[in-house]
C-alpha cells in the first residue's frame, strides 16, 4: 500500500503504481498529487483496517508530508513507532549510543543557542534541526568565530511554513561531532524477517569541506559493490538493537577512514526524497526499486549493470546557489544546463517561485568523464 503526499510524486513512480495496480490511501492531497482515473484507491478506514490487521503489509511513501496520516491513523503501529524514533535525530542517537559511545551530541532549543557556551561544543561541528529534511538549517562549524556566524544565521532564519512540523521542526536543534569521510545515501528496506535488502548506493559528492548541499549524487556498479557488505552488517546491527521489521527507509551514511560506518540520519517510509536516489537506476538502467521492494526481493548487480559497467548514473540538484533572490528570476536556461552533459537523460522541471529548485537532472556519465559532475559540483548555476 502507498501513502502519497506532497510535495512531488514523480511520473515514473505514478507509471509504476498504475502499471502495478498497487493500492493508493484516498487521501484529499493524493487526489491533488495524481491526476489519474487509473489508480487503485482505498478508502482511509479500509486502508487503516488492512494496515493493523495485517502488520506485514509493505507500507511506501514519496513524502514525509504522509507522517501526519500515519500519526493521525495508525499511531499504535510499528511503522508510527520506527518513524517516530527516525525522525528524531537525537533519539535516534541515543539508540545506537551502544555501537558509538564516544560519539559526541547534545540537544538544545532554538531560544537557547545563545546561551551555550563556546568552550563547551565539540568543534569541530554540525548544527541541525533534530526533525530536518532537506538540508534545511544544516551548518558545519569548525571554530569559535565560524559559531558566531552561524548562530547570527540561525536567528534570523524564517523556517516557517517550509515543510509540515512533523517533516522539519526548528524547536529543537542538535549539535554533534563532525563525522569525517565519504558520504553515501542508500535506500534500503527492511523484510519481514528483519533482513535488510539494500536497494541502491549513491555517493554523495561535495564542494568543500563544509558543503551541506545535495547538489550530487551518483552510482555505479563499483560504488554499490565496494560498500553494500558495509552497509549491509550496520543495518544489521541497528536492526538487531531497534527490533525493526518490514519497514523501507532511505539512510545517510558516512565512512570513516577507520572505515567504522557512521550513520547521519535515517528518513523512514520512503527513499530519496522528491522522487531522487530510487530513480537513478529506474531511469538510467531500467532498474525499477519500486517494484523490487513490492515484490520483495534482492536486486541482481550483475543483470542490472550488464553492459553498463563503465558508466556512472547520478542526480543533479539544481539548487539556487546563485545569490540571486528567486523572486528576481524570471527564468532558467535549461537547455544551457543540459548541452554541459555527456548524455542527460531526464531533466524534471520546477518552478523556483514555488519550490525550493529550478529540478531535477538525471544523467549517464562515462567513468573517465567526472569532470562533467565536478564542473556542475562547483557552479552557481
Amino acid at each position: 500500500m502507498l501513502l502519497i503526499d506532497k510535495p512531488y510524486a514523480s511520473p515514473f513512480l505514478i507509471n509504476t503504481i498504475i502499471k502495478n495496480q498497487w493500492p493508493v490511501v484516498d487521501t484529499p492531497v493524493a487526489r491533488e498529487v495524481i491526476h489519474s482515473d487509473k489508480i487503485n484507491w482505498v478508502d482511509e478506514k479500509e486502508a487503516r483496517k488492512n494496515i493493523l490487521n495485517n502488520p506485514s503489509l509493505p507500507l511506501y511513501s514519496n513524502s514525509e508530508n504522509a507522517l501526519e496520516w500515519v500519526e493521525k491513523n495508525i499511531k499504535e503501529t510499528d511503522f508510527h513507532k520506527y518513524a517516530g524514533l527516525f525522525k528524531d535525530k537525537y533519539e535516534f542517537r541515543k539508540t545506537l549510543q551502544q555501537i558509538y559511545p564516544n560519539y559526541r551530541f547534545l540537544k538544545v532549543k532554538f531560544n537557547q543557542l545563545e546561551e551555550l557556551k563556546s568552550q563547551e561544543l565539540p568543534y569541530p561541528f554540525v548544527i541541525k534541526p533534530s526533525v530536518g529534511f532537506f538540508s534545511v538549517g544544516v551548518y558545519v562549524v569548525r571554530n569559535e568565530e565560524e559559531w558566531e556566524k552561524t548562530k547570527k544565521e540561525l536567528l534570523n532564519a524564517d523556517f516557517t511554513n517550509l515543510f509540515p512540523e512533523n517533516v522539519l521542526d526548528t524547536n529543537y536543534f542538535i549539535i554533534e561531532e563532525m563525522i569525517e569521510g565519504e558520504e553515501f545515501a542508500v535506500d534500503f528496506y527492511y523484510n519481514e524477517n528483519g533482513e535488510p535488502v539494500i536497494l541502491n548506493i549513491t555517493k554523495h559528492l561535495f564542494a568543500s569541506e563544509t558543503d551541506t548541499s545535495d547538489r550530487i549524487y551518483f552510482t555505479s556498479k563499483d560504488v554499490i559493490l565496494e560498500n553494500e557488505p558495509l552497509f549491509k552488517s550496520f543495518f544489521e546491527q541497528m536492526g538487531k538493537i531497534i527490533g525493526i521489521r518490514n519497514f523501507p527507509a532511505h539512510a545517510e551514511l558516512r565512512i570513516r577512514p577507520d572505515g567504522t560506518v557512521i550513520p547521519i540520519e535515517i528518513n523512514p517510509l520512503r527513499f530519496g526524497g522528491w522522487s531522487t536516489t530510487a530513480e537513478i537506476p529506474g531511469l538510467g538502467l531500467g532498474y525499477n526499486v519500486y517494484e523490487t521492494f513490492f515484490s520483495r526481493t534482492k536486486p541482481d548487480w550483475d543483470k542490472i549493470f550488464k553492459g553498463k559497467e563503465d558508466k556512472l548514473y547520478s542526480i543533479v540538484l539544481l539548487d539556487n546557489n546563485s545569490g540571486i533572490p528567486a523572486s528576481e528570476i524570471k527564468k532558467f536556461d535549461y537547455d544551457k544546463l543540459l548541452s554541459d552533459f555527456e548524455n542527460p537523460v531526464k531533466i524534471r522541471k520546477f518552478d523556483i517561485h514555488t519550490a525550493p529548485v529550478f529540478g531535477f537532472l538525471f544523467t549517464e556519465t562515462s567513468k573517465n568523464n567526472m569532470d562533467e559532475l565536478y564542473r556542475i559540483l562547483q557552479s552557481d548555476l
